[in-house]
């Protein structure tokens, strides 16, 4: 695990998280930060505990919002659904790859 010291409405944190996660670490915490920065700036709330509320409740309700209500990806994440597109075209790739005529 590595120590990943991050600042989140100018509060700072520490974390932990394996190397190869950590780029995705960072991203989430960049668009956290920027979420309840958002939810700042509107005004309309002021302690830092109801900041982080409502920028949750907007980040899940993005969440929520991005999945597939009934049928066979109901339940099936965004990143899951794009990796098994991306697995899918590496795929094609290979069998177009192997396809292709020689000369």
């Amino acid at each position: 695990m590595e120590r990943v010291d991050v600042s989140i409405l100018g509060r700072d944190y520490s974390l932990a998280c394996d190397p190869a996660e950590k780029e995705a670490l960072l991203a989430a915490v960049r668009f956290v930060d920027q979420r309840m920065v958002g939810v700042k700036g509107a005004g309309k709330v002021a302690s830092n505990e109801r900041i982080a509320v409502m920028a949750s409740i907007q980040i899940a309700s993005e969440l929520l919002a991005m999945r597939a209500p009934d049928g066979p990806l109901s339940n099936v994440a965004v990143g899951d659904f794009k990796r098994k597109i991306d697995d899918m075209n590496s795929l094609l790739d290979q069998v177009m790859g192997a396809a292709a005529p020689t000369k």
